[in-house]
């Protein structure tokens, strides 16, 4: 936070937030839903949209995680406590926290690189869902634009500048839940205005040990808008802390040892704090151009403690480790848009962010007290990226676009508990796109891509020499890993319905990463994934909408023999939902379901299907909404995210027990509030 103060001052001087391009020029017309935005003309990708606006509103969603779910194919899922960053699935990956999926809340990058629990770190728990206003997500690496952590696909969210009304909300429901938000916008001057939110959560949920969430949220945005430009600065402050069930043995279950939601180490869960300045500014040019520029500054904390294994590698004080990230990360980025002729448009743009981590570490623990440290370092890590792109009308109904990326990254490690693995490293790389966007007729558009992008490894793995954990010797890797992606694809649009579909193929060279749970390298082979995916979006009548959304995707590493499945790739995704608003009354309804997973080389092994169906209803009396939902509504038993691996519980062997160990999805629960508009 101290040094988020210091650049303040000069932040505020910036010139802010900029509309984003063609999409935001459509929305001056009266558009109620996003995903029923016509994009036919602009969208450069079958599987690239927008979700937003009434999108949102009366949608049942149990936690902020779930924004990544409004995008098609999307599975957000928790293994830990609601405090800790989601576990993510899109297009047959196992994202982990978010190492090939990137997302930005008005123009700040999310994802964390280098982290002290999970590469590419992507937590949304900062996001006041009742905020946010749009979602622009793209899939696969067919965009210059966008830069790391996006193989699979990325999200912009944006929040609203003005609200239509003021507002305060209490929500309660089972499990303790206790939320309070309450958010206003005003208008300083005709051209000027100020909104601001704040949240506070607590919530101990099903779980025989109590979660404890303890979640406090804000948010102040000033926005001025003139004729010829637009500026904006935003500032957040998160806190939370939390007690977590992680994942759990189930023939801990089956033997009646402890609960299915009981716990087997009560020291587990964290607490994160994350304090943001940003400031952003578009500048509209006669001739049809566009410049933006935007800065941020982020100050993070982070600790969390796990088990995983339980008593396997210390059956004296068990398996517990802590693992912690104190970093303040800055950036700027400058974009210029210019239309050259009436066929040809050029965009440019360029990228610089700085990571300062000042302690990242991993410790044995037992009762969070520590116990012997596995690693810990100092980390600086810089970035420098420029992209162009130029969209070219070949004829009346048939667009191209070409881009080029490059990027470089420069890394220096200080190791303090192993000096020999720190050092100074550095890579670069160039990832070229093509599209090309056919309206073949009216209301229907085909699309054929082709791009490569990449995810940076944890640093750490690029300067290690010995394995902290082994003493072994330990092999470096590189920085950067490139993806290959095509795509083709189709667009239908008429007055009442949106679909799309699109069918994929994407190659990544290496899925190595850095395990901050070891403290090491894993190496991994190169994968291929191949996949189909659709869309709906479908109002027959004022009074009714109705979406759906689905994936199939197959999954295997590019090597020889058996073993080929990649544990944790999702093959199948569904899903749907209905709303009806009559009068003053709103009904929901949506069903999620991903299907099994191989959860081991060889397939042997896989993990069951989960479905959920949630439900929701709103009435407006006055100036006071009513509402209700039921999560989970017939019950499920089922997994919200499942791992096989060897574990050992006292008295069992000392190499431990395979067994599938999983975190169960939330039991039924109802959940109602009341909000006051002004």
């Amino acid at each position: 936070m101290r040094v988020c103060l210091l650049l303040a001052a000069g932040l505020a001087a910036l010139p802010a937030y900029a509309h984003d391009e063609e999409i935001e020029r459509k929305l001056d017309s009266v558009t109620v839903h996003g995903r029923g935005l016509e994009l036919i003309g602009e969208a450069k990708a079958a599987s690239e949209g927008v979700v937003g606006y009434d999108d949102f509103k009366d949608r049942p969603m149990s936690r902020a995680g779930e924004l990544v779910e409004v995008i098609p194919g999307a599975v957000a899922t928790q293994h830990s406590g609601e405090g800790k960053a989601n576990q993510y699935f899109l297009r047959g990956f196992n994202l982990d926290h978010g190492t090939d999926f990137s997302a930005s809340v008005d123009g700040v990058p999310v994802n964390l690189r280098t982290h002290g629990h999970g590469q590419g770190y992507l937590d949304l728990n900062f996001v006041i869902p009742e905020i946010v206003e749009r979602v622009d997500y793209r899939k696969g690496p067919y965009s210059a634009q966008v830069g790391d952590f996006s193989a699979a696909g990325s999200a912009r969210y944006k929040t609203y500048d003005r609200l239509d009304d003021n507002f305060v909300e209490l929500g309660i429901g089972e499990g303790n839940l206790r939320r309070l938000i309450a958010a206003a916008s005003f208008d300083l001057t005709d051209k000027t205005s100020l909104l601001v939110a704040g949240e506070a959560q607590s919530y101990d949920g099903p779980w025989v040990l109590e979660q404890d969430v303890q979640k406090i949220n804000g948010l102040a945005k000033l926005t001025h808008e003139g004729w010829t430009n637009r500026f904006e600065l935003l500032a957040t402050a998160y806190d939370t802390e939390y007690t977590s069930t992680d994942q759990v043995p189930r023939r801990a279950i089956q033997s009646g040892q402890i609960d299915r939601f009981g716990f087997i180490d009560e020291d587990l869960g964290g607490e994160t704090s994350r304090y943001s300045i940003a400031g952003s500014a578009s500048f509209f040019h006669e001739d049809g151009g566009e410049t933006r520029l935007e800065a941020f500054a982020v100050d993070y904390d982070f600790s969390l403690f796990s088990n995983f294994t339980y008593f396997l590698d210390d059956p004296v004080n068990g398996d517990e480790f802590e693992q912690i990230d104190e970093r303040t990360y800055y950036g700027a980025t400058v974009r210029h848009s210019q239309p050259v002729s009436d066929k040809l448009t050029l965009r440019v743009g360029g990228e610089v962010r700085f990571d300062d981590i000042s302690d990242i570490g991993l410790f044995k623990t037992a009762d969070r007290v520590r116990l012997s440290t596995t690693r810990r370092d100092k980390v600086e890590e810089l970035s420098f990226a420029a992209w162009a792109e130029g969209e070219y009308a070949l004829t009346d109904t048939l667009r191209a676009t070409l881009g080029l990326r490059a990027d470089y990254y420069d890394a220096d490690v200080t190791a303090i508990s192993l000096p020999a693995n720190g050092g100074s490293a550095n890579d670069s790389i160039l990832s070229p796109s093509v599209a090309l966007a056919w309206e073949a007729k009216p209301g229907l558009e085909l699309y054929a891509n082709y791009g490569e992008g990449f995810h940076s490894n944890d640093v750490r793995g690029a300067t290690i020499s010995i394995d902290p954990a082994s003493g072994a010797a330990a092999t470096p890797v590189p920085i950067l890993v490139k993806a290959r992606g095509s795509e083709l694809g189709a667009r239908w649009e008429t007055d009442h319905i949106k679909a799309t579909l699109a069918v994929f193929h994407l190659e990544l060279d290496s899925e190595l990463v850095f395990v901050g749970d070891a403290g090491t390298t894993e190496v991994n082979d190169s994968t291929t994934r191949n996949g189909l995916e659709a869309s709906l979006f479908w109002t027959p009548v004022d009074w009714l909408v109705l979406d759906a959304g689905g994936a199939v995707t197959d999954a295997e590493f590019d090597i020889g023999g058996p073993e080929t499945d990649i544990p944790g790739a999702v093959e199948n995704v569904l899903s749907a939902g209905a709303l009806i608003r009559l009068d003053n009354l709103s009904l929901s309804a949506r069903l999620r379901h991903f299907g099994e997973a191989p959860l081991i080389e060889d397939g042997s092994v896989t993990s069951e299907p989960t479905s959920l169906v949630n439900l929701g209803a709103t009435y407006d009396w006055n100036q006071i909404s009513f509402g209700l939902e039921v999560l989970n509504a017939f019950d499920s038993q089922d997994a919200d995210i499942t791992y096989f691996f060897a574990s050992r519980l006292p008295g069992e062997p000392a190499g431990g027990v395979e067994d599938i160990h999983f975190h169960p999805v939330e039991p039924r629960q109802v959940r109602a509030s009341i909000r006051y508009r002004f």
